[in-house]
Formats: C-alpha cells, sequence, structure tokens
C-alpha cells in the first residue's frame, strides 16, 4: 500500500550536501557546519564494507541521510529490477534514510546506458511511468520523489515538459525533488522562462531540492555537470522558489572539479543564508494551505 500523502512536513530540513567518497576523509575530520543533511547514491554503498563502510555508518549516525538513485530506470523498457528494489529497502531502513528519489528518466534497456534519457513526453508514458513508480512505493513501503531531469532532445513529444512532470506526480501520487538547476538549464536549451514553469510546478509535492553548477558551451546550450560553481543565475531561481513554495530542504550536488571543503561549506552556506531570509515568508502556497 502507498503511503499517505506528503503534507508539507519534512523528516529532515535545512541545507544538504551530496557525500562523494573523495569527500569521505576530508569530511570526516571537519566540522559540518552549515550542513543538515547528507545525499548518496545508494547503488554506490550497498554491500560496502570495511573501513569505507565503517566511515559512512559513522556519517549516518551524525546526521540525516536522504538517498538519490542512478540505476532505477523508472521509464526505461525493461521490466524494474524487483532483486535490487528489495536490497535498496533494506539498505534505506538500516540507514534510517529519510527520503529517496530517482531521476524521471531511464537509463536502462537490455543494458546499462550510462546516461540519462528522455521520456517521451506523451499521455501513454505518464501512464507507463505512474504504474511503475507505484510498484516501486509498494516494494519500498515509502513514498519517493522524482526529480525533474534536464534533457536534450525531446522525441515524440505530445505534451509540454511542464505537463509531463505534473500529469505523472499526480498519477503516481509521488512527491517531487525540485532541480533547480534544471530548470535554468532546460529553459536555455529549450528557450522557456523558469521562473514560469518553476511556478506551475505542484509545491505542495517537494520533498526536498538540489542546486548544482553546469557548463556554459554555447549561447543556446548549457550541460548540466555538476562540476562548476552555481552561478548568479541558479540561485535567484532558487530565491524564487522559496518565495514562490517556502523554505525546503535543498542540497549542494558536486560531482566532479571537487573544490575544498572550505569552498563546499561556503556554498552550503549560500543555501542556508537564502533560507534564512525566506524562514518567515508565508508564500502563496502556505496560505493556500492554511
Amino acid at each position: 500500500m502507498t503511503p499517505a500523502m506528503n503534507t508539507g512536513a519534512h523528516p529532515f530540513g535545512g541545507a544538504g550536501l551530496g557525500l562523494r567518497r573523495a569527500l569521505l576523509g576530508p569530511l570526516s575530520s571537519h566540522k559540518l557546519g552549515p550542513v543538515d543533511f547528507m545525499e548518496v547514491a545508494p547503488e554506490n554503498w550497498i554491500g560496502v564494507g570495511g573501513g569505507r563502510g565503517r566511515l559512512f555508518r559513522e556519517f549516518t549516525e551524525r546526521i540525516p541521510f536522504v538517498c538519490h538513485g542512478l540505476s532505477l530506470s523508472i521509464g526505461g523498457p525493461a521490466p524494474l529490477d524487483e532483486t535490487f528494489l528489495h536490497r535498496l529497502r533494506s539498505f534505506l531502513d538500516r540507514y534510517q534514510v529519510r527520503c529517496y528519489s530517482e531521476h524521471l528518466s531511464y537509463c536502462s534497456d537490455d543494458g546499462h546506458l550510462y546516461d540519462l534519457m528522455p521520456i517521451p513526453f506523451t499521455q501513454e508514458a505518464v501512464r507507463y511511468v505512474a504504474a511503475r513508480v507505484r510498484r516501486v512505493q509498494d516494494i519500498l513501503e515509502r513514498r519517493i520523489a522524482l526529480e525533474n531531469v534536464s534533457y536534450y532532445a525531446a522525441p515524440g513529444a505530445e505534451l509540454s515538459e511542464i505537463e509531463f512532470v505534473t500529469a505523472v506526480l499526480e498519477e503516481a501520487d509521488c512527491d517531487l525533488l525540485l532541480d533547480v538547476n534544471n530548470i535554468y538549464v532546460n529553459s536555455v536549451n529549450h528557450r522557456y522562462d523558469p521562473v514560469e514553469f518553476l511556478q506551475g510546478l505542484p509545491g505542495r509535492r517537494i520533498a526536498y531540492g538540489h542546486i548544482a553548477g553546469h557548463d556554459h558551451e554555447a549561447e543556446d546550450l548549457i550541460i548540466d555537470t555538476h562540476g562548476a560553481d552555481v552561478i548568479a543565475g541558479v540561485w535567484a531561481l532558487l530565491d524564487k522558489a522559496y518565495e514562490t513554495f517556502g523554505v525546503f530542504p535543498t542540497l549542494l550536488e558536486r560531482d566532479f572539479n571537487i573544490p575544498t571543503v572550505a569552498e563546499l561549506m561556503e556554498e552550503v552556506g549560500q543555501i542556508k543564508a537564502l533560507q534564512d531570509k525566506w524562514q518567515d515568508h508565508v508564500s502563496p502556497l502556505q496560505q493556500i494551505q492554511a
């Protein structure tokens, strides 16, 4: 049975940081400062033991954790890997993970594609993906969140991106991982207004958010890399998100060109500063819910 609807209460909060293996050592002896929670890809940690496994356990005992999956392939043509889902459920339970999210995309067929492929924006795809999400939630016995992803082509589109994302969330009755950088990236690549897109999302379903950097390849092409500092335009969009929906937990992703811990903490601190700015603000969404 799928758990009840998220009414806006988060089982964690504040500003977060993605924990990468390269950060285990540096962060183990460093004060976490503004970091209120951390996120890992469960595929990278399921079954890990030894010294690295002990370090990971120490982190999960210090701070709340969420998980952001890489291989569920929720929109893929191959059957769901239910063996993996049962292993995932045990992992989430063992480490008391507060939220599990995945990408609204697919990454496998007969084998792993090692990239996030766009799902066609069609009603048929909405029904297909929603049914798979409901099955995942039944096996995990918890709600999941789907991330709005960056994409570079929209094959066979019958719906707009915002229509497709909203329809999947509603039909699956799941939550949203709001990736602010992906909205910015897509708004440039597909030429739409990022604020209008943001404000069209179902804010009541937001579980938490992501913010990250990207590579600016050309005037009309941005690549989502998580390998650079967050730019001013993305910070401004996060600011608008808090104004629109109220403050929600938000995490900094950094996968490549990882800077010093001090520099990472500075960016997490910027998330915290924006959250503090809007902490007492009653958003239009919160006014409706009240």
